[in-house]
Order: structure tokens, then C-alpha cells, then sequence
């Protein structure tokens, strides 16, 4: 196990972080497609109001105030619903606790002076959010590096005397709790992890450099959709984490061929209401190859899809919003490939899926991940662009970094030959 994860803590990750604003269960569908705009992992964290007005709120009664996370996806299945399409206005207006998966596990609460370690071992269990108090002295400091807080030294902090930076590292932890800037809260994701430990490569040595099929990290246990299935049934698959199933096609010899996916962060900037329409309406196919070259344009609806710009217009006394009639290239698609189904080859538009291969590297698929802004890579054969065997999720590479040495040992089996296994 890499020192650095045992030396570092996560006040060390918090430099520069704004504080969090909540988000409350009693705010509208449209706030939350705003909100998640500007979101890590396609998803925000959801509370509910707090009762104790004027009252110091203790770290416990934070956490029963959590919610879950509301991501991308969850709001397009909900616009996808008959009763939605129906009445897109009202569905617009609906209180995200309608809409929010409960699940108060996601985040956590932890002191700034835990060890990076500790609080990766918190996310291999599920965890998505780490919620850290904004304060200027933690306990527990055992590295020079780790006395560094919004990018000051802590002697500074109290007026240059060393003698109180050793009073502060020894100060009771109910003392330490009184120094938090009260109701000020950062939040850290699992992007932020993958971020720090991507400038930590070296540290990391071996591992970056190792395949991630020698590391064991491709998960064979993912989600997947035949492309001539109706795209609303990939909300019921029910993914987890990540949120995202696999659009394939079955070759003869059973293999799944991947044309794209269906998940929070590739919705996670697109127009919601044209997505719902088109998750409601087309297969999983034509939802990620793009319907304007699969669909005759006579079976297109005209959908009013109300944008912010066309809000402001209408406030403005600028004109009414205007009916448009759908296109995949509105969800956030650009697909360049002639139909579906019909001897076509894989294009590589915007709504191609991010894949690597089994023999990438760890430090590759990392770095693919962050460039992207995704939470999750597919996992194709080396040999064959298309054949799907696996994918690689933030989880799995946590998992990774924090084995022991003595964990990775090749396996004398291909990643196919494991894959076969698991579908026997």
C-alpha cells in the first residue's frame, strides 16, 4: 500500500473547495436539472430543510437530514413517465423528494484530519460523498505536508507560535470541533479522490503502469440492454452504481457488441424533456445512434422543449417559446452513421461510449475518466473494438489502489476466458 494514502488526509483535499450549498428535497425538477449542470458524478446530494432554525446542528443530525444523491438519469426516467409527457409544465414543477431514490449511505460525514486511506476505504463500501467541515486545525497530523489548510501553515494561522501549533495538534477532540467554521461544510467526490491520486502516480508505482486486467479491476457484473429493446426498460434494470447500462447487440456467437449506453453522465448536460420523449418512445438502439436516422421524420412529435433562453425571452416579453420538433442531437447525441440494424458501422460521434481496452493501463483508464468527467469506463477485448467484456467504475480503481502488494498477481487466464465463466 502507497505511503501517501497513510500520510495524506482529506483536509489535504479540500483546499480550494467551495462550500456546499444544500439542495432541498422541496425544490422543483427544473432547480435540480440546473443544479446538476454544475455537479460532479452527474448528481447532486439532497437534504431535507433543517428544523432547528437559529440551533448549532451537530454532525449527527446532519447526516439523518441527507436524502440521497439525484442524478441526471433519475430525472429523465421520471419526465419519461405518461403522466409527465402529458403535462411537461407540472412535471417540471414536481418537488425533487418525489423524484430522489432515498439512500442516506451515499455520504458521510468525516473529521478533516482522517487519513486519505481510511476515507477510500469509506467509498469501496459505497460511499459517493464525503462531507468535511471548513476548519483551520484537525488532530492526528503525522506528515510535514499534512499540516497544509487552505493553503496556509498552521503556525501562521495563530500567530506564528509553535508553541500553540503543538497546543492545537493536542487539543481534545471536542475542542477541535468548536474551532470548525460552524455550518460550513466542503464536499468531496469520488473525482476528487481519482484526481489526487492521478498526481501521485509515482507513489503509486507499480500500479499505474500494470494492465488493469493483471489487476484485477475490470468488473464483468455490469448492465446491459439488447438495442432492439424499448430504451424506458434500461431504467429498469436498476444499474446501482454506476448508473449506466451497456446498449449491445448479441452477435451469433453470443457476445455482446456495444453500440452505446444509456447512463447519468452521458445525459448529464442534455435537454431533459427531448431525452424523456425519446427514452419514452424509441429502443435503446435508436435512442443512442440517433433517431433522425432510424425514425421517418413524419413519426417525430413537435415537443415543446422550453430552454432557459427561451424562459428569459418569454419573461422578457421577447416572444413565446417555440415548438421544436425532436432530434437525438438535442439530448446531446451527433450521430454521423447510417441506420441502425442494417450492416452499419460503429460510429464515433458524442454518443459514442468511452471504452478502453483489457490491456490498458491503470494510469490510462484514469486519466480517460477524468478527461471525460465520467465515473465509469467500458472494457473491450484487445482484438476487437466492439466485443464488450467488462467495465472499470471509480469503485473498482479505489479497490485497487488500496490492495495490498501481495494482491496482484497475474492471472494465468484471459479477461474472456473469466467473462465466459461468469455468463455460464
Amino acid at each position: 500500500m502507497a505511503s501517501v494514502l497513510l500520510y495524506h488526509v482529506v483536509g489535504d483535499l479540500t483546499v480550494g473547495k467551495p462550500e456546499l450549498v444544500e439542495f432541498c428535497d422541496v425544490e422543483t425538477v427544473e432547480s435540480a436539472i440546473r443544479a446538476i449542470g454544475g455537479s460532479t458524478e452527474c448528481g447532486i446530494p439532497v437534504w431535507k430543510r433543517s428544523s432547528h432554525v437559529g440551533m448549532i446542528e451537530n454532525n449527527e443530525m446532519r447526516q439523518q437530514r441527507f436524502v440521497g444523491i439525484l442524478t441526471s438519469l433519475d430525472i429523465i426516467s421520471f419526465l419519461a413517465k405518461t403522466q409527465c409527457l402529458e403535462d411537461q409544465d407540472k412535471a417540471m414543477k414536481t418537488q425533487v423528494s418525489d423524484v430522489v431514490v432515498p439512500n442516506n449511505t451515499l455520504l458521510k460525514i468525516v473529521d478533516p484530519g482522517t487519513r486519505l486511506i481510511d476515507a477510500l476505504e469509506m467509498m469501496k463500501q459505497g460511499v459517493r460523498r464525503l462531507l468535511v467541515p471548513k476548519s483551520k486545525v484537525w488532530k492526528g497530523m503525522s506528515k510535514r505536508f499534512s499540516i497544509l489548510y487552505n493553503g496556509k501553515w498552521l503556525k501562521n494561522i495563530d500567530n506564528g507560535s509553535s508553541n500553540n501549533l503543538i497546543a492545537n495538534a493536542n487539543r481534545p477532540s471536542s475542542s477541535s470541533a468548536a474551532a470548525y467554521m460552524r455550518d460550513k461544510f466542503c464536499c468531496l467526490s469520488r473525482e476528487d479522490m481519482i484526481r489526487f491520486l492521478i498526481g501521485c502516480l509515482g507513489a503509486l508505482a507499480p500500479l499505474p503502469l500494470s494492465s488493469i486486467s493483471s489487476l484485477g479491476v475490470v468488473n464483468l457484473n455490469y448492465s446491459s440492454i439488447e438495442a432492439s429493446l424499448p430504451a424506458v426498460e434500461a431504467t429498469q434494470k436498476h444499474p446501482g452504481d454506476p448508473t449506466a447500462v451497456a446498449v449491445v447487440e448479441i452477435t451469433q456467437d453470443g457476445r455482446h457488441k456495444i453500440l452505446g449506453e444509456i447512463s447519468a453522465s452521458k445525459l448529464w448536460k442534455c435537454d431533459y424533456l427531448a431525452a424523456a420523449w425519446a427514452l419514452s418512445n424509441l429502443s435503446a438502439g435508436q435512442f443512442v445512434m440517433g433517431a433522425e436516422d432510424n425514425v421517418s421524420s413524419r413519426l417525430l412529435p413537435d415537443i415543446s422543449v422550453n430552454s432557459t433562453v427561451e424562459d428569459n425571452k418569454v419573461a422578457n416579453g421577447g416572444g413565446s417559446a417555440r415548438a421544436r420538433k425532436f432530434s437525438s442531437r438535442s439530448i446531446g447525441f451527433n450521430p454521423v452513421s447510417p441506420s441502425f440494424g442494417m450492416g452499419r458501422t460503429m460510429y464515433r460521434g458524442r454518443s459514442a461510449p468511452l471504452t478502453c481496452k483489457t490491456s490498458s493501463s491503470l494510469a490510462a483508464v484514469m486519466a480517460q475518466m477524468l478527461s471525460h468527467r465520467a465515473n465509469h469506463v467500458w472494457v473491450t477485448e484487445d482484438d476487437n473494438d466492439d466485443v464488450l467484456v467488462g467495465m472499470v467504475s471509480y469503485a473498482d480503481i479505489l479497490v485497487a489502489v488500496t490492495k495490498q502488494p501481495a494482491a496482484f498477481i497475474p492471472s494465468t487466464r484471459s479477461i474472456t476466458e473469466l467473462a465466459s465463466e461468469i455468463q455460464s
